[in-house]
């Protein structure tokens, strides 16, 4: 077997050419995919942990604390001490996050229809299927 046919390959370069095509969306935003990606976290539930955000995106530690580092030092998110327990920090979408949302939520909608616009509605279907069992 070829590196044309090998799957490793294959899903390396879908993924790729995917996360371009969301990145060009969201450049005009200032925002990376994880970050958007967190944000969308964020505005199914706010006031998660980082530590509830990197189980739902399933990303490390290291890596959702940067992310929120630089969304807070772009007044995307608002960390705060949990209300209950100091030791706790709980993460809030700021106005500026609150106010993009329609804008955001378009361009991810208009990068995954860019990505699918060649398959029917059944590969579609199985393919999300597909990819979810595997991760």
């Amino acid at each position: 077997m070829g590196y044309g046919d090998c799957i490793v390959f294959l899903l390396a370069k879908a993924s790729q050419k995917s996360q371009n095509l969301l990145k060009n969306r969201l450049k005009p935003l200032g925002l990376t995919s994880v970050q958007a990606l967190v944000l969308e976290a964020l505005l199914e539930e706010d006031g998660l942990t980082a530590g509830e955000i990197g189980k739902r995106l399933l990303l490390d530690n290291a890596t959702v604390s940067g992310v929120l580092d630089r969304l807070a030092d772009s007044q995307w998110i608002i960390k705060r001490s949990d209300t209950g327990d100091k030791r706790v920090l709980r993460i809030f979408l700021a106005a500026k996050a609150k106010n993009m949302e329609p804008q955001l939520i378009r361009e991810r909608d208009a990068a995954n229809d860019e990505v699918l616009s060649g398959f029917s509605m059944e590969e579609r279907i199985v393919l999300k299927r597909l990819l979810r069992d595997f991760i």
